[in-house]
């Protein structure tokens, strides 16, 4: 009894390391295709989670109006009527444009803790979401420039 029971030990520790390898091999595989698709620092900041220096983001200053999408997948994440000038350096929005598209995790990075926030949809770190915005939520989502691209209302 104790034979089948090692045998299905092993069985299950082979498979498990097979599913592991096989994982980390896909893994590799995205990461060169993000690599491919994005510039440097899009993947550093995106996928890397990374931060661009303050002032310094194509859409700090940028008034123009319509969707800001994920710059790795496209999604839909802010739209340019909830973009405010919170004078912290990074484009800043008190809500999403989609909630379901930007998810939020402790980040203890820093030396301290704060929200960061991320595509749901493929990972990318966005930025921060801190509870000193404007009404009607309070909250300002701070995100990299790097980690959106623009997509003008027709």
């Amino acid at each position: 009894m104790s034979d089948d029971r090692d045998a299905v030990r092993l069985v299950k520790q082979r498979l498990e390391k097979q599913r592991l390898v096989k994982q980390r091999l896909e893994k590799q595989r995205l990461e060169k295709q993000w690599r491919e698709k994005l510039t440097p620092e899009q993947y550093r900041i995106a996928r890397m989670k990374g931060t661009e220096r303050a002032f310094s983001g194509e859409y700090c200053h940028h008034d123009g109006k319509g969707t800001y999408t994920c710059v790795c997948c496209g999604a839909l994440l802010f739209r340019s009527e909830h973009k405010y000038d919170s004078g912290s350096g990074w484009p800043s929005f008190y809500q999403p444009g989609a909630p379901e598209n930007v998810g939020t995790e402790e980040d203890r990075s820093m030396f301290m803790t704060r929200t960061e926030i991320h595509c749901t949809a493929c990972g990318a770190h966005l930025g921060h979401v801190f509870d000193d915005g404007p009404r009607p939520t309070g909250e300002r989502y701070c995100v990299n420039s790097a980690s959106l691209a623009f997509e003008p209302d027709p």
